[in-house]
């Protein structure tokens, strides 16, 4: 029996990043369906939560993504450009967004096509990795859509052209998270059980095995 979990996901999130290729790698490997429910960051939809508390938050989330990364031997800088424009000194968010609707909208378009789970990861390496700057530029989206199979002339239409139902699709899976007990990402949830963070994959799968989960 296939079994199914949602992937709460943020292409700003640095553990999102850090996350959804280990679980695209468990969802081949298994008879489990991973569906891709992308939610826009914290520092957009309420910054309040993230950003007025202790200063040490964000600094503390610089330093421990790096290490972490670096503990799973996954490749990783801060983007160049940061998904979302905001001065990182003052914490202030610029009012003009120019990457990260976008970047939800697709994540949304992609799960609409099957292709969530594949597509944010195809993504975020290129936004994550390093490997390149200026990450919307160029043909750097396009082939990660690509590696992922899909076109993303096609996806960037249809999200142009479908933007206000994506933006309620996101909206709802903001509102599936608090329903389910989280508020960060990422989280998977699976059996209405949430499980929020990168370091607990291994206890998502603990638990889906005592539901029976089997290897293709």
């Amino acid at each position: 029996m296939t079994l199914t979990a949602d992937l709460f996901f943020s292409f700003r999130s640095p553990y999102s990043y850090l996350a959804v290729g280990r679980y695209r790698a468990m969802a081949e490997e298994y008879d489990l369906n991973i569906a891709l429910r992308t939610v826009l960051p914290i520092a957009i939809r309420d910054p309040g939560i993230l950003f007025t508390g202790n200063p040490n938050v964000g600094r503390y989330i610089f330093i421990d993504a790096a290490r972490s990364a670096q503990m799973l031997g996954i490749p990783y800088r801060w983007p160049r450009p940061d998904p979302v424009v905001q001065n990182l000194a003052t914490r202030e968010i610029a009012a003009e967004q120019p990457y990260i609707h976008r970047l939800c909208r697709l994540g949304q378009a992609a799960e609409r096509h099957g292709k969530g789970l594949a597509f944010a990861d195809e993504v975020a390496r290129v936004i994550w990795s390093g490997a390149v700057d200026n990450w919307h530029e160029g043909d750097h989206l396009a082939g990660a859509a690509q590696r992922a199979g899909l076109d993303l002339a096609a996806l960037d239409a249809e999200a142009e052209a479908d933007a206000a139902a994506l933006d309620a699709e996101i909206a709802a899976n903001q509102a599936a998270l608090e329903a389910a007990g989280h508020w960060g990402v990422p989280t998977l949830v699976f059996g209405g059980e949430p499980f929020f963070g990168q370091d607990r994959i291994a206890m998502a799968q603990w638990r889906m095995e005592q539901a029976g989960l089997t290897r293709r």
